[in-house]
């Protein structure tokens, strides 16, 4: 649980820091080299593992506070935090409550805050559209949509003390196994040679179906399905 939350959160701060290298590559174009130089992208990376492991050396530290005496099985698809808080023979609001502001707090601020950032970004392109500024449009909104996918289950799942719910089961599926085999086909779907890739291999898929149907409709004896 500690690696995961450790991994987890600094997949969460690395989202801000590219949304300051978009917002400094689109907005600062001509400072841009100055500004984000090996010093600064090193500094963005030295923070988004600190953030991870300070959010999740808090919240594992949190938990180790607890006596734990009864049964040892979680209702869920992984180890998390919610699930383990329940099995603490204890009162648990105040745990769920460290719970919510060290994890459900600092994912809606970040969300906030990139929500707006993309906001600004989108509001300083708008008046001018080249094929550079198209550029800029389609990596805000896959950036937006994969910030989507990531927080916003997260959010219903650490926001709120935790009531045990099919919701919640759906919601753990989703930000740890869908959002992740998603995300690389959001950001392919950007390149241009990947989506001439798709488009001949659906075209060849859709042309042999389709062979097939006309052949089988031409001569059905000579199909070797058999029909009871």
């Amino acid at each position: 649980m500690f690696f995961f939350h450790f991994i987890a959160g600094a997949m969460a701060f690395l989202l801000l820091g590219m949304m300051v290298d978009r917002y400094m590559a689109i907005c600062e174009p001509l400072r841009y080299l100055s500004i984000m130089n090996w010093s600064t992208c090193t500094g963005l990376v030295a923070a988004v593992w600190l953030g991870g492991f300070i959010h999740s050396i808090t919240q594992t530290g949190l938990l180790l506070q607890l006596p734990f005496c009864g049964p040892n099985v979680l209702d869920s698809f992984c180890c998390d935090v919610p699930q383990v808080i329940k099995l603490a023979c204890t009162d648990t609001r105040v745990a769920e409550l460290q719970m919510v502001f060290n994890s459900g707090v600092i994912l809606i601020r970040l969300f906030v805050i990139l929500i707006i950032s993309y906001i600004v970004i989108l509001l300083k392109i708008r008046t001018c559209i080249t094929e550079g500024k198209r550029k800029a449009l389609s990596t805000c909104g896959t950036q937006i949509t994969g910030v989507s996918l990531i927080f916003i289950p997260c959010i219903v799942t650490y926001a709120q003390p935790y009531n045990k719910s099919p919701g919640d089961k759906v919601a753990s599926v989703v930000f740890t196994v869908v959002t992740p085999m998603l995300n690389p086909m959001i950001y392919t779907l950007r390149n241009t040679e990947m989506k001439k890739a798709i488009r001949r291999t659906l075209g060849k898929i859709f042309l042999s179906a389709g062979k097939q149907k006309l052949e089988w409709t031409a001569d059905p004896k000579s199909s070797n399905l058999v029909f009871p």
